[in-house]
């Protein structure tokens, strides 16, 4: 009995718009959530409700089908039900400068803070001015100075009466103090004293020496009056510039007193303030106004640097950093120039995204995090710390010569959700033992849902909210119909649906086009199938290529009549997001030999692992089905004809497996007919890949020749459920004009390719008289006679070296 094509309506799943229950889009309600992601979001629900270190969150699955989206509205759900912001701050260290102090405060306290210290900052200078310029203090200052300046006179001026009794003068010059001898109370000059007796001179000189060393007790003296008289202007500008700045630090302690950190921080302010007073004072213009507070070089470093400002908001914060670099990540500390050098200070820090996310929720993308040099590393350390350290790459590698600061590390409590591709959860799983300890939670997310009513019914809610909120045409229940078959084309079952949404949402925002351009107010059928078609064409141009070459020859594919030994087999080809069929032609020749099967694409080095296994695999079944007992005596060899690239995957091992039959029985094979499909070692054929590319693409070929009746594929029974069928393979179908067969086993597929029995097999191995099987075993065992016969060795050197693993 010949084996029958499948029905048109095994080729595709058809959505029946009536079963979805509406005409237009505009009568569904947006869908809330995300479409069948259960085990993901209990994932990370379960991560967000353990509030232990460790319990960071890797949302995996493949691009476009929400990820990012559903986790975003799981941590804002989350942060608005718990959570504390803070506000983060850093302060100038008067005693370490280059180690600034870290304040971490409650929401709305750092932007008080830096209020009241810019206030403070800007009426400090005034308040210091106004003290030191008023009567009493330079009242005060003056009988320092006076005290002083009275006790250097009295000194000197009882050396002076002394000098003076003895006849000698004190006199003061700009060169300082000297003495000289008077006579009749006036000072005489060299020559007078040079004709004095030598007794005289000499006792002249005697007592200016006494004098001198009189004198030079006195002024050795005067340092030590000189420090007690600093000590106590000192004292005095100490206490004037506390009377000063008290009535505002005061102010500025009941502001914030119930923060000790802030109240520290206060009463360090105004030490260091009385401590620096004088050089304040120095840089004091009456006439000219005070600069402002962040130009001035003593006064910013007491204004306070806010790096975060939580201030009116509610909940934990969630951030999604869309650049993790190192210092995106951890913030960065800023230079100036200042003569020819690099400076910088506590003003110039400035802050991260874990700074922003610290108490709540920090969300990254894998790809981008694992190309930032440092920023990996830098998160898990600072995950491993609970703390923010801040330093730059430079200097982690010990490459920063420039003069920079050493902030206190911000404790760290922030929930991390990385967000990438499946091969980046199990590279980082397979390569860092510190990957789980840090990521615990694996939320997968599936690329497929089950279809049924209410999954479709959900993507059709989906869809109607993505238009209203892109201001589309509403979709009609066809248009929705058939986007929900290309959902499950996406898929490749027809009994599930690809969840991937940013592709669904193109190809609707594209329909939306063609049905304005076509003057239509809904986007119907038509409209989606113009998009899809559109999509395709886009990217045909290698198709294009690929299926003339063939139409003019230049690449031999037949798609009628019958060969012996040379069969149509179809690949796959994938060019970015695009797949597509090309047939290719495959043969077989036969000769005596030592059981050798000879695969051309491996001994050129084109074959992968996988087309390597698929020979293999056929290689066992040829010798336990012909030659169980006898030596296999062939030498056979295997080519994909006019292949020029690799070849990979075993779904061409049922179609060798044909071309190697025909080769050995001599019946050929119908060209019409291509051939898809894997097979084990007892000849069962198994599912493969691409198989609506696969037909499509030999499809197109018969086509553009022409159809014929004849012509058709096999694929496996199995693939009978990833049928998705265009329109046109449907079509031509329904007209018996090209068929789709599906097989269990291989002879069925040589029964239809040849139209002839392959042959039942007997209890002692035999097959039936004939057959097919038959005549391929009598070829072998003529093969086997002939060696024999021929006294050829036991076995034969490969055609070609293989390859050196």
């Amino acid at each position: 009995m010949p084996h029958k094509a499948l029905d048109v309506a095994e080729l595709a799943w058809c959505c029946d718009q009536a079963e979805l229950g509406f005409t237009t889009s505009d009568e569904l309600d947006d869908l809330a959530g995300c479409i069948g992601q259960e085990r993901a979001t209990d994932a990370i629900e379960l991560a967000l409700a353990i509030r232990q270190p460790g319990y960071n969150i890797f949302a995996l699955g493949p691009e476009g089908i929400g990820k990012h989206t559903t986790a975003k509205r799981l941590l804002d759900q989350a942060a608005a039900a718990n959570g504390d912001r803070l506000d983060l701050c850093y302060v100038s260290n008067f005693t370490t400068p280059h180690k600034p102090i870290s304040l971490v405060l409650p929401a709305g306290i750092g932007a008080a803070l830096t209020g009241q210290f810019n206030a403070f900052v800007g009426d400090v200078l005034d308040a210091i001015k106004n003290a030191f310029e008023n009567d009493e203090y330079r009242a005060r200052r003056q009988v320092i100075d006076e005290h002083i300046k009275q006790t250097q006179n009295a000194l000197i001026s009882e050396v002076e009466a002394d000098a003076k009794a003895k006849d000698v003068a004190l006199i003061r010059s700009p060169n300082g103090l000297a003495f000289a001898p008077m006579k009749d109370g006036k000072a005489i000059d060299a020559e007078t004293f040079g004709n004095l007796d030598q007794a005289t001179q000499k006792a002249i000189e005697e007592t200016v020496e006494a004098l001198q060393k009189q004198l030079q007790d006195a002024l050795s003296s005067m340092p030590k009056m000189l420090r007690q008289g600093r000590e106590r202007v000192r004292q005095l500008n100490d206490n004037t510039s506390a009377f000063a700045v008290n009535y505002l630090i005061e102010n500025l302690r009941s502001q914030f007193a119930e923060q000790p950190s802030i109240l520290n921080y206060i009463d360090a302010v105004r030490a260091d303030i009385i401590d620096k007073v004088e050089v304040l004072l120095a840089g004091i213009q009456s006439d000219e106004p005070n600069p402002p507070p962040e130009e001035h070089p003593i006064l910013r470093r007491y204004l306070v640097n806010l790096l975060v400002d939580n201030a009116g908001g509610t909940g934990a914060p969630v951030i999604v950093e869309d650049d993790p670099s190192f210092e995106r990540l951890f913030g960065r500390i800023e230079h100036r120039a200042e003569m020819g050098a690099l400076v910088t200070d506590t003003s110039m820090i400035r802050a991260g995204a874990l700074h922003r996310a610290n108490g709540g929720y920090l969300m990254l993308d894998a790809r981008k995090l694992l190309t930032m040099p440092m920023a990996y590393e830098g998160l898990k350390r600072a995950l491993n710390t609970e703390q923010i350290r801040m330093q730059s790459p430079q200097q982690m590698m010990g490459g920063m010569s420039t003069a920079t600061l050493e902030p206190e590390p911000i404790p760290l409590s922030v929930k991390v959700v990385i967000v990438g591709e499946r091969q980046y959860y199990y590279t980082l799983s397979n390569a860092d033992p510190e990957f789980t300890r840090l990521f615990k939670i694996a939320a997968d997310f599936d690329e497929f849902i089950d279809r049924d009513a209410a999954s479709a019914l959900l993507v059709a809610r989906m869809l109607a909210g993505v238009g209203r909120r892109d201001k589309l045409n509403p979709l009609t229940a066809c248009g929705t119909a058939r986007l929900l078959e290309e959902a499950a084309r996406a898929a490749g079952d027809q009994h599930k649906l690809s969840v991937d949404i940013d592709r669904l949402q193109d190809i609707l925002r594209e329909a939306d086009h063609y049905s304005r351009k076509d003057g239509h107010s809904t986007i119907d059928h038509a409209a989606v199938h113009k998009a899809v078609d559109a999509r395709t064409r886009r990217l045909d141009r290698v198709r294009e290529r690929s299926h003339e070459q063939i139409e003019q020859g230049t690449v031999n594919i037949v798609t009628d009549g019958a060969e012996v030994g040379q069969i149509n087999g179809l690949s796959v080809l994938q060019i970015g997001d695009f797949a597509f069929g090309k047939p290719t032609r495959i043969s077989a020749r036969v000769r005596v030999g030592a059981g050798q099967l000879i695969d051309i694409e491996r001994e050129a080095k084109l074959g992968g692992p996988l087309h390597t296994k698929g020979l293999l695999i056929l290689s066992g079944l040829i010798s336990a089905r012909f030659a169980a007992d006898t030596p296999l005596s062939m030498r056979a060899s295997l080519v994909f004809e006019q292949s020029y690239g690799g070849v990979d995957g075993d779904s061409a091992s049922s179609t060798e497996y044909y071309a190697l039959i025909s080769a050995l029985s001599g019946v050929p094979i119908k060209q019409g007919l291509a051939v898809t499909g894997a097979i084990d070692q007892y000849g069962n054929v198994q599912a493969i890949g691409g198989v609506n590319e696969k037909i499509e693409g030999f499809f197109d070929l018969c086509a553009s020749r022409g159809l014929t009746g004849n012509q058709g594929v096999l694929i496996p029974t199995s693939n009978v459920r990833h049928l998705m069928l265009h329109q046109r393979v449907r079509d031509a179908a329904a007209q018996q004009k090209f068929h789709i067969f599906a097989v269990d086993h291989v002879d069925q597929g040589i029964e239809l390719l040849t139209g002839e029995t392959a042959g039942a097999t007997y209890e002692d191995g035999s097959f039936q008289a004939g057959s097919i099987n038959a005549r391929a075993a009598a070829k072998l065992l003529a093969l086997a006679e002939a060696r024999r016969a021929f006294g050829l060795p036991d076995s034969e050197p490969a055609l070609l070296p293989r390859p050196v693993s």
